[in-house]
């Protein structure tokens, strides 16, 4: 009687086991323009709303033996993955970046930093339809310049001034940096894009004036005709380019003197009443030259063309006013 309860017991314990189980796996599809797109079968059926229910797909909307691709048209037509996507049972197709995946951009550009274009901040303000396919295949597009865009192309679309931010304004999108000039006779010249640019719109020095790509550099006799700089900066436009202290770096100087204290010139007290030009490069090379002592002064040389008693004082004056 014992033996023949426990038989009962282990037969009321005793489950058959399977000998086959059914492995759920992602399925990846790719697609010609649009990358690769992850079906997880354990987001639908495991813990989404179809769990359980391997039939709700299985084989009225995907034939498992005679597979078939549709196309996004014929999703929006209720086939396919649009048979359950379409805003009411799930999130709709037009949600493009929860199945395709999206990245930044960087575009490049020849005479400038490669412009960045960010997904993420155009799709926050339009659907990615907006763009694809009609304005920009999905995948790699054809370069398109600033011209073609004024013209309603590429970026041009919906960059005209009344949709979204112009393309005048250029820095939007392209990285503007401060340059920095190396010259050798009187220390780096900055210029700043930023005080520029809240004058000035970019078109008015580029590409006319200035290039994109590195071109030849102009010197003061070329600006001084109108060239580079010298095509605002007349005086009229904005301050003339002979006030050199307005761009280059000007300093106090300190000559030894061999048997007095060294003599001291100021820049900031001469820039007050004279102009740069008066002694450069005429009298003083920005180069530098050799030293001139007081006897060549006095004979009207270096200091000694306007420290003469008439101009100003006479370098024969008080010794202190220098030293």
């Amino acid at each position: 009687m014992r033996i023949f309860l426990l038989l009962l017991a282990l037969l009321a314990a005793w489950r058959p086991t399977p000998l086959f189980a059914l492995e759920l796996r992602d399925v990846t599809f790719k697609t010609k323009e649009l990358g690769s797109v992850l079906f997880s079968h354990n987001g639908h059926i495991v813990t989404g709303k179809q769990k359980n229910d391997c039939r709700a797909c299985h084989d009225k909307l995907f034939d498992m033996v005679h597979p078939v691709r549709h196309t996004m048209a014929e999703m929006e037509q209720g086939k396919s993955c649009g048979a359950c996507h379409d805003g009411r049972s799930a999130f709709p197709l037009a949600n493009c970046s929860k199945c395709h995946p999206v990245k930044n951009l960087a575009l490049k550009v020849k005479g400038s930093k490669a412009v960045a274009f960010t997904h993420q901040a155009h799709a926050a303000r339009s659907s990615c339809a907006a763009c694809h396919p009609s304005t920009f295949t999905a995948g790699k597009n054809r370069p398109v310049g600033m011209t073609a865009m004024e013209q309603g192309k590429s970026c041009g679309a919906c960059h005209d001034g009344s949709k979204a931010f112009a393309l005048a304004e250029c820095a939007r999108c392209h990285t503007v940096t401060d340059i920095i000039f190396t010259v050798r006779e009187t220390g780096p010249v900055t210029f700043t894009h930023q005080n520029h640019s809240g004058r000035q719109s970019c078109r008015e020095c580029h590409p006319k004036i200035y290039r994109y790509v590195k071109g030849r550099r102009m010197g003061m006799a070329a600006m001084d005709q109108g060239k580079s700089c010298g095509a605002c900066h007349d005086g009229k436009v904005a301050f003339d380019v002979g006030e050199c202290a307005r761009c280059h770096p000007v300093k106090e100087l300190t000559f030894p003197a061999k048997e007095l204290s060294p003599a001291r010139f100021s820049h900031k007290v001469h820039l007050a009443t004279y102009g740069c030009k008066i002694c450069h490069p005429k009298l003083y090379s920005l180069k530098g030259g050799k030293p001139v002592g007081m006897a060549a002064m006095e004979k009207g040389k270096s200091c000694g063309v306007c420290h003469n008693g008439r101009v100003a004082f006479p370098v024969t004056a008080s010794c202190g006013f220098c030293h």
